[in-house]
């Protein structure tokens, strides 16, 4: 790799994506605005107690002057903390529309259950 891309791939700027997580019957839901990145350019981990999310934003930007420009271009990393309640081994992920999916499963006993008077 020349000095010159060198000098680029340090200068890329890493972004925290817009998110929102919401709980839904058993099932914890995460939706990651990641624009510009491709199924291929992302990394979902699961490290201990820390859901890892990194992508590769490669969407060209056409040189020259801009009036506005609000998209960023750059690398994109979220890190959120999983608790005990959250079962490591059943995580689901979709991309579409330049928004990831992501649905984590609840154990067992985690789930609230109705209890009968008897």
């Amino acid at each position: 790799m020349s000095d010159t891309m060198q000098a680029a791939e340090k200068r890329r700027r890493t972004l925290v994506p817009s998110c929102s997580v919401r709980e839904d019957g058993g099932r914890v839901r995460i939706s990651l605005e990641v624009p510009g990145v491709g199924k291929d350019d992302i990394e979902i981990k699961v490290e201990k107690n820390e859901l890892i999310v990194k992508g590769r934003s490669d969407e060209g930007m056409p040189q020259g002057s801009y009036l506005i420009r609000e998209r960023a271009r750059g690398d994109y990393e979220k890190v959120f903390t999983l608790d005990e309640t959250i079962d490591r081994e059943r995580v689901d992920a979709e991309l579409k529309n330049g928004v990831l999916s992501l649905t984590l499963l609840l154990k067992e006993a985690a789930k609230p259950r109705r209890i009968e008077i008897a």
